[in-house]
């Protein structure tokens, strides 16, 4: 079965577009940069949970902050190699503030084997960034995001 998750991924122009995205927590990222970062997103909950719904509870979840009262569009559906779907969704963040960001968490058998669980952040920061840094950073499967925020801002005439 296809897993599918949605996320927000806000954007804002000073003057160049920067994204918001976040690096992944846990001790498997914890050393990674570069294809370690990823759009604020997580998977549907409930079989009639809508796209924007799931990516607004996944945003509040991951950030501890409520997604802009905004207009959004839908991006697009992007695949992983290993057949995920994301649906992302985009959103002027000019005015969204971080603070008070409280970042949700997991839990994990660590180390491997041990029998014993640890909690770890489910992102440990996120930062505003370039698109090329972001298109850098963020794992594979979600750089076509970053392509499609381009089209999006140029036919909008705001890239």
């Amino acid at each position: 079965m296809v897993t599918t998750s949605a996320g927000i991924l806000l954007y804002r122009l000073d003057p160049e577009p920067r994204v918001l995205i976040a690096h992944m927590g846990g001790p498997y990222w914890a050393s990674k940069d570069a294809g370690a970062w990823s759009i604020p997103k997580g998977e549907f909950v409930e079989a009639d949970e809508g796209a924007l719904d799931a990516a607004r509870r996944e945003f509040r979840e991951e950030l501890g902050l409520d997604a802009p009262q905004v207009a959004y569009a839908e991006l697009g559906t992007f695949a992983y190699s290993s057949g995920k779907r994301v649906t992302v969704f985009v959103a002027d963040g000019a005015g969204f503030s971080l603070e008070g960001a409280q970042f949700g968490e997991f839990e994990l058998e660590w180390p491997p084997r041990s029998g014993r669980t640890a909690s770890f952040p489910e992102v440990d920061r996120v930062e505003w960034m370039s698109l090329p840094d972001a298109r850098e950073k963020l794992v594979k499967g979600q750089r076509p995001a970053v392509d499609a925020l381009e089209s999006h801002l140029a036919d909008a005439g705001a890239g």
